[in-house]
């Protein structure tokens, strides 16, 4: 069975852990705010993520990581042998849009990920103001896939995405996997 690791990263209260249960449909830790100490993992099973015509099931591990810089120390750790990262703010903390730089260059560019690899999503809070237009993300974080979070109003859109995201990881670990399988028989 293929397996992706997947980091969710990015500043204190920004939604990880919360979308972390709704993509793995888990009902762990719903209700009031709790931050995650150091890292979470959830694993499940998705049939029919890998795109190929066998329709093999793919074990998705979802790292939910602390928001808190304290564990920056365990954060190499946390990297090892990871497929995608996913980097979750929210976009009414104006903190936040300079905090995901720093997020991004440390779990994608010193690992080093392809940009492909990432996912920048704009966690929006019940209640708060969608304002989705004037989102000025700096360089390179403009170059990222960039999707919009609001449980309360689209979830199923949300859920999309992130399964739209979760087969791109897919299919780079299978091309990655043919490559290497290519170099041993040549």
């Amino acid at each position: 069975m293929l397996k992706a690791k997947v980091l969710l990263v990015g500043p204190r209260e920004a939604g990880k852990s919360v979308l972390a249960n709704f993509v793995s449909e888990s009902i762990e830790g719903i209700g009031s705010y709790v931050p995650t100490q150091g890292v979470r993992i959830l694993e499940y099973e998705k049939p029919n993520l890998n795109g190929n015509s066998k329709g093999a099931a793919c074990r998705l591990e979802l790292w939910d990581c602390s928001g808190d810089q304290k564990f920056e120390t365990c954060w190499p750790a946390l990297m090892k042998d990871s497929h995608g990262v996913i980097i979750i703010f929210n976009p009414d903390m104006p903190s936040h849009l300079k905090e995901i730089e720093m997020w991004y260059s440390c779990f994608v560019q010193q690992q080093p990920l392809l940009d492909s690899q990432c996912l920048l999503v704009a966690h929006h809070k019940p209640g708060s103001a969608e304002d989705t237009e004037n989102l000025s993300l700096a360089h390179p974080l403009n170059k990222l896939k960039l999707i919009h979070s609001n449980l309360e109003e689209d979830p199923e859109d949300v859920r999309m995405e992130f399964m739209k995201y979760f087969r791109s990881i897919i299919n780079i670990i299978n091309e990655n996997r043919e490559k290497e399988e290519m170099s041993i028989i040549s």
